[in-house]
């Protein structure tokens, strides 16, 4: 990849993480406790995946299937991260984030490839999941604060929905990693403790589980008339297309691409980017132990409690169903300690796609040939613009529609669909550009292999349950 170089006549205060320049390189850090302090977007990813799908999804099926399919949780969450490693491995040696890589599959249609405009289909369809959790949010703080008329009523979670969407936009709009970083990590720590301390205090209660039920949904086994609720749970639990394609920029912007440098050719440089690949495999396994941890306890939640009274979460009732839960077995002051996690995890959400999804539609824009993507100060004004209209077109959605889940479904289809051009365009940049040396691990082959066929065989279980071509159970 050519360089971009700054203009000569006033270089950047900071880098452009876009660009590969050599005076940018550094060795990585050697020791596990040096590669501690450079993670970070596995953590940005984290916030972004434990939200909608985790809070209100995953609740709803334990609600469905009770603990038999725990074991699939782990298993689901897990399996995925290979093929996350594989496009942000490609992303370090070459400098490129993934929606420039999916355009090198062919063919093209117009300046695009097909899978970047199978991209803007998904995130078409993305704008209905994100409304969601606008209105997962504003129906969490409506419950805990009303401030117009009566919880959940019309004023207040219109209300809310404008508040949380201009709380994100305000926090976002400059558009710098650092700040996107640190309020996702906030954000982890928080609802990661309120999360597991939840699931964790379910014992004390009248809905409390012991070791027998836990051994139960590790039993390996998918029990009759659950197959189609097993494949939901793979698809939605865990890492998706449009996360594995985001993670890409925030190893760019973190600077894992630009410390490895252009590629020379060089054995000085082969070893900075084995090094800084290392980096990048422990952050996504850090975000990965956030994202099992809290994907477990959501669902162990719907499991103990919802499944056994036949309670199911839908529309606006999501969270008073789900708070009741504390309200009815540990007292009010429960019920606030749930509603302050739900605030924190769906908030996070938001605030990783505020974050991200800018940072796409510009890139895609760029190829489009309508933003320089290379210049920074028309790139940023970009990501700018659209930090404050996306997130309004969202909080449209969800005052048109108002149904949480149902909105996270319809985003959840689309993402399923886009899943099976990104395990096709990661095993295309495999070949075409990783070298040899990068790509000569055996046992990274095997789990690649095992994601992406799992991948493979839920998306196209997705397609087909989209076009009513699967039984209902």
């Amino acid at each position: 990849m050519s360089t971009i170089d700054s203009p000569p006549s006033a270089a950047p205060t900071q880098a452009d993480p876009y660009a590969l320049r050599p005076e940018d390189a550094r060795p990585a850090p050697a020791s596990f406790r040096d590669r501690l302090r450079h993670l970070g977007p596995g953590f940005v990813l984290s916030a972004a995946v434990v939200g909608s799908g985790e809070l209100i999804t995953t609740t709803a099926l334990g609600a469905k299937a009770g603990f038999a399919l725990l074991w699939l949780v782990v298993v689901s969450t897990g399996v995925k991260v290979w093929v996350q490693m594989e496009l942000a491995r490609w992303t370090i040696l070459n400098g490129r984030t993934a929606l420039e890589g999916y355009r090198e599959v062919g063919p093209r249609v117009g300046r695009l490839g097909w899978i970047n405009w199978l991209w803007i289909g998904m995130d078409l369809a993305k704008m209905f999941q994100r409304g969601g959790i606008i209105g997962g949010t504003a129906a969490a703080c409506s419950v805990l604060w009303p401030v117009i008329g009566e919880p959940l009523s019309a004023g207040s979670l219109a209300l809310w929905a404008l508040v949380v969407t201009l709380a994100a936009i305000l926090l976002l709009q400059s558009g710098k990693y650092g700040l996107v970083e640190r309020a996702c990590v906030v954000s982890v720590i928080i609802f990661t403790l309120i999360t597991v301390s939840l699931a964790v205090g379910l014992p004390a209660t009248a809905f409390g589980f012991g070791t027998s039920e836990l051994g139960s949904g590790f039993s390996f086994e998918i029990p009759a008339g659950t197959i189609g609720i097993a494949l939901a749970v793979f698809g939605i639990t865990g890492v998706g297309a449009d996360e594995m394609t985001t993670y890409t920029y925030w190893c760019m912007e973190k600077g894992y691409a630009r410390w490895t440098g252009p590629d020379d050719g060089t054995e000085e440089r082969a070893r900075r980017a084995e090094g800084w690949i290392k980096v990048m495999r422990l952050d996504v396994l850090a975000g990965l132990a956030v994202c099992v941890v809290c994907t477990l306890s959501f669902y162990v939640i719907g499991a103990a409690v919802l499944h056994p009274q036949g309670l199911v979460p839908e529309g606006n009732e999501m969270i008073t169903t789900l708070s009741r839960i504390y309200t009815d077995t540990m007292g009010p002051w429960a019920e606030y300690l749930f509603l302050v996690g739900a605030i924190a995890v769906l908030f996070s959400t938001l605030i990783g796609s505020t974050a991200s999804v800018p940072r796409l539609w510009t890139n895609t824009l760029g190829m489009l040939g309508v933003v320089k993507w290379e210049d920074v100060a028309s790139r940023t004004r970009a990501v700018r613009i659209l930090t404050w209209t996306l997130p309004l077109v969202w909080a449209c959605f969800f005052l048109y529609v108002q149904s949480p889940v149902l909105m996270v479904q319809i985003g959840g289809i689309g993402g399923g669909i886009f899943l099976l051009a990104v395990v096709v365009a990661v095993w295309k940049l495999r070949y075409a550009g990783v070298p040899e040396r990068f790509r000569s691990s055996p046992w990274m082959t095997v789990a690649l292999v095992v994601s992406s066929a799992a991948i493979l065989c839920v998306g196209v279980y997705g397609v087909l349950d989209t076009l009513g071509m699967v039984a209902s159970e």
